[in-house]
């Protein structure tokens, strides 16, 4: 599942990168980005909480091999259309909103199932092996993706991406039937193909009041929500490396792979680190310093200092994910993960949508270099409040007691 994960990731960073280089082909207007924000946030909203319930009443590695087809599916129909030479905004808006209705119900099945493979003890481990092997993709896949955009041309990068979700599916099949604690059967793993019970808008009721009650996972939901809200200026990359620091497409696609450099080697140390304390503290000082380093991003006018901003944007973005995915898995028992995961999809995923929007609004009106500074300060702002609002995840250490149930054996 590692393997497939880190082909798929490498294909999924090559064509979102693209993406993002294809629309500022096709209009100079960085309000452009706002567009593609709003058609990813409207689907997560609407569709996100339904996602989760299905990941807790229905065999999460079947929904997997759905949402991964239709993905393959979308990415071919980006690159056919690319291809023919009439491709518009209309069209990349739509089908990323397709795609976002299928990552609303791809996200909960996939983190889910994690806890599903790996003993409790090891899952702090897993998710920095998950981080490696995200960043791992995006080092490798915007790096290719302005190679391939100079020398194949556009529609290759859509093309490569849809064959890259081949290497999930493959892994899926090949890891058979996964046992999961399903919403029914709160006390012992349940065998997925067992007969499950209906769905119903109480279920989501019941999982989004869990969430409310748990003061560490709703207020780390809260800070990733400001964190990516202000600091998501990643849409504003193509402009600021060509009207900013006036570099070409290859020069891009390193600016792209930055931050998953720094993301990888954060992983990478915290993969090794066992039994992590004062977790809580590290948290919000990795989202301090994850506003600070977009501070220096926005202030940049060196393609190497860019660089470096960005490597430190992507080291600290890890540290925080790492925490906070450990944090949430492990006070969530394990048949209301889906629910759990889904609506922190809504926070997680809708803060850099809303961000999106949020950064091309104000880059159209104030300037690019504005719009990342300020959101940078933003995010600063956002991790003092949370401290004072949430004194519990301050405190938060790291051996308190496991809520999660249904350990892999």
């Amino acid at each position: 599942m590692w393997c497939g994960l880190l082909v798929s990731f490498a294909g999924s960073q090559m064509q979102l990168w693209a993406l993002f280089w294809h629309i500022r082909t096709l209009t100079d207007q960085p309000i452009a980005v706002s567009g593609i924000g709003v058609v990813r946030f409207i689907p997560i909203l609407a569709f996100s909480l339904v996602g989760g319930l299905v990941a807790d009443l229905y065999d999460r590695r079947r929904v997997l091999l759905l949402t991964q087809s239709v993905m393959a599916i979308v990415a071919a129909l980006f690159g056919l259309l690319t291809a023919m030479g009439t491709i518009t905004l209309t069209h990349i808006y739509l089908l990323t909103a397709i795609q976002a209705v299928t990552i609303s119900f791809d996200l909960p099945a996939r983190q889910s199932l994690m806890p599903n493979l790996v003993p409790n003890q090891d899952l702090p481990n897993a998710f920095s092996m998950q981080s490696i092997a995200l960043n791992v993709g995006a080092i490798i896949g915007p790096a290719l993706s302005g190679v391939i955009i100079a020398t194949l041309g556009q529609q290759y990068t859509y093309y490569i991406n849809a064959l890259s979700f081949l290497a999930v599916l493959a892994a899926l099949v090949a890891i058979g039937p996964v046992p999961q604690v399903r919403t029914g059967d709160r006390n012992a793993p349940v065998p997925v193909r067992a007969q499950t019970p209906g769905m119903n808008l109480a279920m989501i009721k019941d999982g989004v009041q869990f969430i409310l009650r748990q003061p560490l996972i709703m207020s780390s939901m809260l800070l990733d929500f400001f964190a990516a809200f202000f600091s998501s200026a990643n849409t504003l990359l193509p402009y600021v490396a060509r009207d900013v620091l006036h570099v070409g497409v290859i020069a891009y696609g390193w600016l792209s792979a930055a931050q998953s450099i720094g993301a990888v080697t954060a992983g990478l140390i915290a993969s090794q680190r066992t039994q992590i304390r004062r977790q809580g503290k590290i948290l919000l000082l990795s989202v301090v310093a994850f506003g600070l380093a977009t501070v220096l991003f926005g202030l940049s006018r060196s393609f190497i200092l860019t660089m470096v901003a960005l490597i430190l944007v992507g080291a600290s973005d890890t540290v925080s994910t790492i925490i906070r995915n450990t944090v949430r898995q492990l006070q969530t028992p394990d048949s209301m993960r889906g629910r759990m995961v889904s609506v922190n999809q809504i926070f997680f995923m809708g803060g850099p949508q809303l961000g999106e929007v949020e950064a091309g609004l104000v880059a159209q009106a104030f300037g690019i270099p504005f719009a990342i500074v300020s959101g940078g300060i933003g995010c600063v702002v956002a991790v003092l409040w949370v401290m004072r609002k949430w004194p519990q995840l301050v405190q938060y250490n790291g051996d308190e007691p496991i809520l999660a149930g249904a350990p892999a054996d």
